[in-house]
């Protein structure tokens, strides 16, 4: 009989070997694979809770998050408490709040005046009772009030002379109690009026006086930098009280009265205005001091023209999609019980709406080094499926695809998860700059954006609510970009600007001169 010691020698030499393979895998599982810690915090990621997070920020209590507004505020703190239960690091210059002291100018509601002399008599009108969009100052004395049909002033058939220097009165179209404020504004700016008065039957839709401008005090030429829309020209007001409404309503078409109306020079106040930051501080002694940054934008544009009765704009998918998703992805990969190698910096930003003020302002003051933030990975729409160009299921866009590496890191996290992440082939380039991954760019950082669907029905418009989102479908594309944040905060090379690519040659130039040796 042969000895059965050499055999046993070597299946001992095998199993041996077999176990260290499996050792080093376990510690070491790969490009793009989760180590069993990491995919219990992704696995974190639900549908229930970015629907819990999501129906409070997109609710009628939060009117929209204007900037600025109380329903921006609330956000803010709602979102610092969020981070808070994530056990993560504040870092701004009050706790989780960095703070740009601004101040906006706005309508002296103390200076109103607006009065009609119709059918004998004067009706002095609140400003509770009305929406005026206008500047300041405003000085419309006695005008004489001229009435039109809807359907002649919609053809284009009033003659300029009839209404130029006048107030001119606009009735909704017969039937209906809707109206489209741009269509109409644009079409009475060309009949040159004083004043144009417009009728809308939802008494709790009355705005009171509507305009003004933020002020930042960093800006050239005394620091003006937004002008609401419908604020230039002459200004728009909206008749709500159903009492003056009926007697508009008796009056026939034609010179009808007299109209009134005065408004004193803006006034300024100081507002605070909050992006809202918190760190999951890395664990390498060598890499902790480089950041990924993971953003959104938590406003949206606040109190609107009435739909159907419904005047908040409640910004659900736009973005309080990508808020929340920054909110549950800080609360997952904050259970890691093993840190990232790098950190990682979650903040939602103001002020996108006006023309991504907060990013920007982040830019001009950041909190950690831009020459150590090694990329931005910003949210921006992902809610919703329901794109103008069919379902979305299962998959999402990255803007600027090609620009960076992050572009291909991102088709590989989502390729592990099931989940196509592409180029779109027109909205990937020309949506780049229009999310607040732009501000970081401009400064050298790879910098994008994630959407799901780049146009969706309610973009922007009253119906926008949080019932409307794919709760299953957003956890999943959570899960696809918190794999991929930790594929970048976990590799040793940082990303890149891709130079073969002519679309990226200036952001390259930033890179490079970011970290250009002084």
């Amino acid at each position: 009989m042969r000895s059965t010691k050499p055999i046993a020698w070597t299946i001992l030499a095998v199993l041996t070997i077999s176990g260290s393979i499996a050792w080093a895998w376990a510690q070491d599982p790969g490009p793009g694979a989760l180590s069993a810690d990491s995919k219990a915090a992704l696995d974190r990621i639900s549908a229930d809770s970015l629907k819990g997070h999501l129906s409070f920020l997109a609710s009628d209590l939060l009117e929209g998050r204007d900037t600025p507004s109380r329903g921006l505020d609330i956000a803010a703190e709602y979102i610092a408490a969020q981070y808070r239960r994530a056990g993560l690091e504040p870092i701004g210059d009050d706790g989780y709040f960095q703070t740009a002291e601004w101040k906006v100018s706005e309508p002296d509601a103390s200076s109103f005046q607006f009065e009609l002399e119709v059918a004998g008599k004067t009706m002095r009108i609140p400003k509770e009772a009305i929406t005026l969009v206008a500047e300041g100052p405003v000085e419309v004395a006695a005008v004489k009030l001229v009435k039109v049909g809807f359907a002649p002033f919609a053809e284009g058939k009033v003659p300029v002379e009839d209404v130029e220097g006048k107030a001119l009165l606009v009735p909704p179209s017969e039937g209906k109690d809707e109206i489209n404020p741009r269509t109409i504004q644009t079409r009475a700016r060309g009949l040159k009026p004083a004043l144009t008065i417009l009728i809308d039957r939802t008494p709790s839709a009355a705005r009171g006086l509507v305009g003004g401008r933020l002020i930042d005090p960093e800006a050239p030429a005394g620091g003006f930098r937004l002008r609401r829309p419908g604020a230039s020209g002459s200004p728009v007001l909206t008749i709500h009280d159903p009492k003056v409404i009926a007697v508009l309503d008796g009056l026939k078409e034609g010179e009808a009265g007299t109209a009134t109306l005065r408004l004193g020079p803006p006034v300024e106040r100081a507002v605070k205005l909050r992006n809202v930051l918190g760190l999951l501080r890395g664990s390498d002694p060598m890499l902790k001091d480089t950041y990924v940054l993971v953003t959104a934008h938590y406003d949206h544009v606040g109190i609107g023209q009435p739909v159907k009765g419904d005047a908040i704009y409640n910004g659900a998918n736009d973005d309080g999609s990508g808020t929340v998703s920054v909110v549950e992805l800080a609360n997952a990969l904050g259970s890691l019980k093993e840190r990232p190698k790098r950190s990682i910096l979650f903040m939602t930003v103001w002020g996108e709406e006006k023309g991504l003020l907060g990013s920007q302002y982040y830019g001009r003051h950041p909190v950690v080094p831009i020459d150590k933030t090694i990329a931005d990975v910003n949210l921006e729409q992902v809610g919703r499926t329901d794109s103008t160009e069919g379902p979305q299921v299962n998959t999402a866009s990255l803007t600027g695809f090609d620009f960076s590496s992050v572009g291909e890191t991102f088709r590989k996290a989502g390729e592990l998860e099931g989940v196509k992440i592409y180029k779109h082939p027109r909205n990937s380039d020309n949506y780049f700059g229009a999310s607040d991954n732009q501000a970081l760019a401009d400064l050298g950082v790879p910098a994008h954006t994630l959407c799901v669907a780049f146009q969706y029905p309610d973009y922007h418009g009253a119906a926008d609510h949080w019932d409307k989102v794919d709760y299953t479908n957003m956890a999943r594309i959570n899960r696809v970009i918190g794999r991929a944040i930790l594929m970048i905060a976990d590799s040793a090379e940082v990303p890149t600007w891709n130079a073969d690519n002519p679309k990226a040659k200036r952001y390259l130039k930033a890179y490079q001169d970011l970290h250009a040796k002084p």
